[in-house]
């Protein structure tokens, strides 16, 4: 199993710390790195980053597709892939409809044909530049038929980037397993669901391409609750239960919930949101609930417990830590993960 880390939220400074962070994983033993969207832009980290390292993976973690148009992802996509000397991985995701209307003031519409087109949109520029064909792509949202020889940055001597979605519904699932070459689980999912739900949404989406399990990667930040000592550990509880209600709170995010039959406690949690109770919102996790969530153990028993809980699913893994902790936590369980 591959361990990935991701940059904090200081690395947005893109002063040294990036640097020191992206070089800080690769000495460590991460497998990747990946950047978020949230105050931040998600690219621009990894720019950095791939001057300074040589072999972990750069992917974004995720960057909103809808916020943006095939053509600028396209553009971004090659010059990452070039300047990382072929680690890059596009990691895409479609936010919510609030948020892309909303804060992004651009389109929304049926999410997951829409998210289709648009990763089939990036993959025909890409391969028109790469191949030195005519590009011709029409579509029901998206239509890219200009390329001048002026805006053609040739052939990528490192290749076409991998693509993964990021996806919690059936629907946009199977999008991935049809069109990319990996999924990103987001953090608010639970073994159950993967197995019950996921699964067979990317089986459904890999039978349509004609693709096999062995040519697709599985990924996904798994929430974990960890400490030195009791105190510790429920630190990090309280701060994993408010996470995990953060998330809990989305309506798009429901179906999670109603797979474990917890799926009146979104309603509460959304009640509670809009008032700003954050705190209060962490409350509603029960002890079910953050076990269903997040892997819970000690430091000496949180290499097996992923293990035992990811290891046949996910073919890499990062952890989701939402509080304070310390970097020889993590060392001992990314050797051992990545010897199992």
């Amino acid at each position: 199993m591959k361990v990935d880390g991701g940059f904090g939220l200081a690395s947005a400074s893109l002063g040294g710390q990036v640097d020191d962070e992206a070089r800080s994983f690769e000495e460590a033993g991460y497998d990747g790195v990946w950047s978020a969207e949230t105050s931040h832009d998600p690219f621009l980290p990894l720019a950095f980053a791939a001057r300074v390292t040589e072999r972990v993976d750069l992917g974004t973690g995720i960057a909103v597709a809808f916020a943006r148009n095939p053509m600028t992802v396209a553009n971004i996509t090659w010059d990452l892939q070039a300047l990382s000397k072929g680690r890059f991985i596009l990691g895409l995701g479609s936010q919510i409809k609030p948020h892309i209307t909303k804060r992004f003031s651009m389109e929304w519409s049926d999410p997951a044909a829409r998210m289709r087109e648009f990763i089939l949109a990036v993959r025909a520029i890409l391969g028109a530049w790469q191949e030195g064909e005519k590009l011709d792509f029409r579509g029901d949202y998206y239509t890219h038929t200009l390329m001048t020889p002026f805006f053609d940055p040739g052939p990528n001597p490192h290749g076409i980037a991998r693509i993964a979605l990021a996806g919690v519904g059936a629907k946009m699932t199977e999008v991935a397993g049809e069109v990319c070459d990996g999924f990103v689980c987001h953090s608010f999912t639970t073994e159950d669901y993967l197995r019950d739900v996921t699964m067979p949404a990317l089986e459904r989406g890999w039978a349509t391409a004609g693709r096999e399990r062995s040519t697709f990667e599985i990924s996904g930040p798994a929430f974990i609750v960890t400490g030195k000592d009791e105190a510790a550990m429920a630190t990090s509880a309280k701060a994993t239960r408010q996470q995990i209600a953060f998330y809990a709170s989305t309506p798009a995010y429901k179906p999670v919930l109603d797979h474990h039959g917890w799926g009146d406690a979104q309603a509460e949690l959304n009640r509670l949101s809009k008032q700003g109770e954050w705190v209060a919102m962490g409350e509603v996790i029960d002890d079910d609930m953050l076990d269903a969530f997040a892997v819970v153990a000690e430091p000496e028993r949180l290499a097996d417990a992923v293990h035992a809980r990811w290891g046949g699913i996910s073919d890499r893994i990062s952890f989701y830590a939402p509080y304070r902790s310390d970097a020889d936590t993590w060392l001992p369980v990314i050797e051992a993960l990545r010897r199992a």
